[in-house]
Parts: C-alpha cells; sequence; structure tokens
C-alpha cells in the first residue's frame, strides 16, 4: 500500500485518529496490541507496542517510508517496533495485523499534514520530499498503467509520477483525466535524473476542458516530408476557438482554413530530419480560458543531412530513379572494402560500404564510394587522415546507377561526392577514430554528439582509477585526459565536472575484449592507453559503453 496523503487541522485528527475507534478493535480473542494507533515524531525516531497473539501473525500495508520489526511472528506475547526517518510533511498509513483468520487494523501517523497550495515553480524550487497541492492542466498522458502524466500551469511544468485512489492503487480510468482538463493534485516531491517529479499523487479536483481534440486526418498526426495538409476536429462547448501554433514551427506550418470546429493546417516540403510542433486550441466560458493539444509531426526527409540514407535504402531511390541525382544526397554505411585509398596524386579514394561493416559481394547490398573526395569537400593531401575499413561514414554528393554487362552498381557519381563524417565528426583535428588516427578526448566527445554508433579508437594517459580490473568482474572503470591530468574527477572518482578535458573508459574489459584474468599486467594512473569500442553519453559524462569497450594497447604493447 503506498502512503496517503491527506490535510489534516490538529483537533480533526487527533479526533479521528485518537476518538473515533470502538474498544474491540483493540482486543481481538485472536490478537491484542497495547495500542491500535502509533504516533512518530516528525523529527523522525521509533515506537513499539506489545503484542499477544494466540497463533502466527504478520502484518501488511507498509508504506515505503516506514519500516516495522518484526513483521510477522509466532504464537505468544512480544513487541512490535514502528521506525520512519525524518519528514518535512506529516503522513498516515493503515496497517493490517493478521492472526487466525481476523484482521487487527493499527493506525500509524507521523506528524500533522500541513499542505498548501503551490505553483509548478514553488515546486519546482522547493524541497523533496516535502508534499504539495498543485493546480494546473494535463498536457500529456505518458502512461495510463501507474497513472503518469505532465501537468503545467502558468510558472512551469512538473511530471506526475504516478496516481493513486484513497486505497493508494493506480486506477487511471477511475480519475476521468484527458488532455486539457484541469486538475488539483497533491503529493511529495522527488527528482529522477534531473526531472521534478510528484509521486503517487491523490486527485483533489478535476475540472473538464471544454474543449477536446475528437478527431485528426491523418489519424496520427504525421504529414509526409513533402508536405501536405492535417485536418483537426474539436468538439468545442466553449465560445470561440483560438489557435495557437508554436513560433519555432511557423516557418513550416500555417493554418489552411477554420470552418467552425474544424481547423486545417498546412506544412510546407520539408527537406531536413523530422520536426514536430504542439498545437494549442483554446476557448472560453466567458471567465476561464480553457485548452486542448495535439502534437503534429513532418516525416524527415530521407537522404538529408539530419537523416541519410541507409545503404539498402540508397540502393532501393536509386534503382528506381534509374539515372544520376540532380542534387546531393546523404548515404551513410560503415567501410567494408577499401578499393583504393585516399593519395595525394587523384586527392580520391574509392571504397564500398555497407550497413554492417561486410562486404557481401553483391550488388543490392553493397554501395560504392566512387573517388570520393576528403572532409569538408576537399582533395586529400599528404598528411591528412587515411580511410580505414570499420569507419563508420556519412557521403555527401550526386548519386548514379554503373551499368556495365549485367550488372549495376549503386555508387557516388565520381569526384562530385566526399566524405561528410567520418566515425561522427567532420574534422580531424582530434582524431578520426581509427586506429591510425585515434580521438583524443575531444575527438571521443564530438563522436558521441555526431552519432557514431560503431567501434572506435580512443587514446589518451589515464588520470584517475575507479576500479582497477579483478578477476571477479574482469573489468576495470577509469578516467583519461591528454596529458594524464585529473581535470575534474570527484574525489570518490565517481564523476567529473570538466567534460571537456575527462573521458570516462567505463567497464571496460582487457585485449582483444576479454575478462582480465589473474596474473595480466594491472592499469596504473600515468599509463598510455588506446581504447576500442563503442562510445555513449551517461548524463553529462562522455564515456565507454559499459561492457563494450576493451583496452586495445597499453603503454605502446
Amino acid at each position: 500500500m503506498k502512503a496517503k496523503y491527506c490535510i489534516l487541522s490538529l483537533i480533526a485528527s487527533l479526533a479521528v485518529l485518537f476518538g473515533c475507534q470502538k474498544e474491540a478493535d483493540h482486543f481481538l480473542s485472536e490478537v491484542s496490541v497495547s495500542s491500535s494507533y502509533v504516533a512518530i515524531d516528525m523529527a523522525g525516531g521509533s515506537t513499539s507496542i506489545s503484542v499477544d497473539a494466540s497463533g502466527s501473525w504478520s502484518i501488511a500495508g507498509m508504506p515505503e517510508w516506514l519500516s516495522v520489526s518484526p513483521e510477522s511472528g509466532s504464537a505468544g506475547q512480544g513487541t512490535i517496533t514502528f521506525s520512519a526517518p525524518a519528514t518535512l510533511d506529516g503522513r498516515s498509513a493503515e496497517l493490517q495485523l493478521s492472526c487466525n483468520g481476523k484482521t487487527q487494523n493499527i493506525n500509524v501517523i507521523q506528524g500533522l499534514s500541513t499542505v498548501s497550495p503551490a505553483t509548478c515553480a514553488e515546486v519546482i524550487a522547493g524541497p523533496e520530499s516535502k508534499t504539495y497541492r498543485v493546480t494546473g492542466i494535463c498536457t500529456r498522458i505518458a502512461n495510463t498503467n501507474y497513472g503518469n502524466w505532465y501537468l503545467q500551469d502558468a510558472t512551469g511544468e512538473i511530471y506526475i509520477y504516478g496516481t493513486v485512489n484513497a486505497a493508494g492503487n493506480y486506477a487511471w480510468s477511475s480519475f476521468g483525466i484527458d488532455v486539457g482538463d484541469e486538475v488539483t493534485v497533491e503529493g511529495p516531491k522527488t527528482v529522477y535524473n534531473g526531472t521534478v517529479e510528484l509521486v503517487d499523487v491523490q486527485v483533489v479536483k478535476v475540472n473538464k476542458s471544454l474543449i477536446k481534440v475528437a478527431e485528426m486526418d491523418p489519424e496520427d498526426g504525421t504529414i509526409p516530408s513533402d508536405g501536405g495538409e492535417l485536418t483537426v476536429k474539436l468538439t468545442n462547448k466553449g465560445t470561440g476557438v483560438y489557435v495557437e501554433i508554436p513560433e519555432a514551427a511557423q516557418s513550416w506550418l500555417s493554418i489552411a482554413a477554420i470552418a467552425g470546429n474544424t481547423v486545417t493546417f498546412r506544412a510546407v516540403e520539408n527537406f531536413a530530419g523530422p520536426r514536430n510542433a504542439t498545437l494549442v486550441f483554446k476557448t472560453t466560458d466567458g471567465k476561464k480560458e480553457y485548452t486542448a493539444e495535439t502534437k503534429v509531426t513532418q516525416l524527415g526527409a530521407t537522404g538529408s543531412q539530419a537523416l541519410p540514407f541507409t545503404v539498402s535504402e540508397a540502393i532501393e531511390y536509386m534503382t528506381n530513379l534509374g539515372e544520376e541525382t540532380a542534387k546531393d544526397f546523404y548515404v551513410k554505411g560503415i567501410v567494408s572494402k577499401v578499393v583504393n585509398e585516399f593519395s595525394a596524386e587523384y586527392g580520391n579514394a574509392t571504397f564500398w560500404i555497407s550497413e554492417d561493416g561486410v562486404f557481401n559481394d553483391d550488388l543490392t547490398k553493397d554501395f560504392e564510394g566512387f573517388r570520393v573526395l576528403w572532409l569538408d569537400n576537399k582533395e586529400w593531401a599528404e598528411g591528412n587522415a587515411q580511410i580505414a575499413v570499420g569507419a563508420e561514414v556519412v557521403l555527401c554528393g550526386h548519386l548514379t546507377v554503373y551499368k556495365k554487362d549485367d550488372k549495376v552498381t549503386i555508387e557516388t557519381a565520381g569526384k562530385k561526392a566526399y566524405v561528410y563524417k567520418v566515425n561522427g565528426v567532420t574534422a580531424e583535428a582530434d582524431g578520426i577514430g581509427t586506429e591510425a588516427l585515434p580521438f583524443n578526448v575531444a575527438g571521443a566527445s564530438a563522436s558521441i554528439d555526431g552519432g557514431c554508433k560503431s567501434d572506435v579508437f580512443v587514446q589518451g594517459k589515464i588520470s584517475a582509477i575507479l576500479y582497477s580490473f579483478s578477476a571477479q568482474y574482469g573489468t576495470a572503470t577509469f578516467w583519461i585526459s591528454d596529458d594524464g591530468k585529473a581535470y575534474g574527477v570527484s574525489d570518490d572518482k565517481k564523476s567529473t565536472s570538466d567534460p571537456a578535458h575527462d573521458f570516462e573508459c567505463y567497464s571496460v574489459y582487457w585485449k582483444d575484449g576479454q575478462p582480465w584474468a589473474e596474473g595480466e599486467t594491472q592499469i596504473a594512473v600515468g599509463d598510455d592507453v588506446l581504447v576500442k569500442g563503442q562510445l555513449t553519453k551517461y548524463g553529462s559524462t562522455y564515456e565507454t559503453s559499459s561492457k563494450k569497450a576493451w583496452v586495445y594497447s597499453l603503454n605502446g604493447k
């Protein structure tokens, strides 16, 4: 059972909790307790009662904030202790002590609830664990199993993580909450991964909105990348309809027509990645404004910089087109075979890419980067980095179909395309993630931000060790920097305040991606390491993906 949250005055609380129970509730023939009421100080502490049972007994209904010891026992006399940490607000719980088919209720109270109305901004700025009563508009519903949704007022937005009834049960359908409704809730605050939440709230009041989105065409609110219309039909019990398009979306989305309670929107062609907007519909009853919201999404242009073709998509598109494209397209893949490396003589290279980095020798699965230029659409020069099998690349340029005999090759048009990205980066100053030119800390971070998902190489000096290699786990966790200095690594080595200089090698394996074994070389601060594997970002920390990277070389060996 979850904790209940209620507003009680001191007099009412004492009257209800201590003056309105029959003596028989305390003394059942099967089990008796010295008191069916337990009071714990707001500052935290413990309180005990005695129990006399005719058989085995157990207690149920404990909320997370309350500890009971023991929770069960055998026939005879004993003591039950109730403990709770300090709290900012009063809270209560009703427990059930069962013995031989009979139940004795035990009411536990810690302080008296003094919950006052608050705005979203006051909740966001206020202390954790405090209980708040907030009124706002339901803007989004994330989960109907537990009742997770977003509440917004004029001062901000908070996340409601769990909605419970008076019995502490999740029963979303019983609350009758829809997007656009004004809802008053009450519950304790917590912060999870930076998100301010009220947890397991109780619904105090629901003021139904006068305007609702009844129907959309297309039904899911998605417009194709080449443009089109979205029609929204509303049910409206208020006066008038006002439509609001976010400023950021006004460059591509507009109102085509308003006919009564039906609004038609028009989107222009999209040449970039997917984009979306939240549309707001408002009406009034003369005293108060009511709102409803819906989302519109426009698909991205496949083959664009934001949404490159996969190899299979590029092959399909060009097979249907049958000739050279009139504009640049972007194609993403992993280098599977190098035909001609970059050279200063020609300034370009020819290589194959596939979706998994394997050369299939199958023209339905392999795409040829034919005579492509280097980064920044420039001819390759002596001293530039070299392409390598396994590198993830995004090519940009004209695509074409090359036919010879009975073979059809889908490829870039010669010298009309270039390497836009390699392993997530568009410049080689901080490395390109290959063995020959590994990333430094800045390059590794740029690769992560660039969306690279392939194995890359990162080089640095160990600046701090959180966990050395052990035979028990086979992995180690340590920090590296370009010069071996631990710039912002915390005293406990678990975090950094300087992600520009510190990179975490998190839960990395030993050589060849194998677990470390007893007797193997151990790492030390100052060691020069070359790590290979997948990279990720956890919160603000740039790091290797857990158990998906390994020490490729240590001090050059």
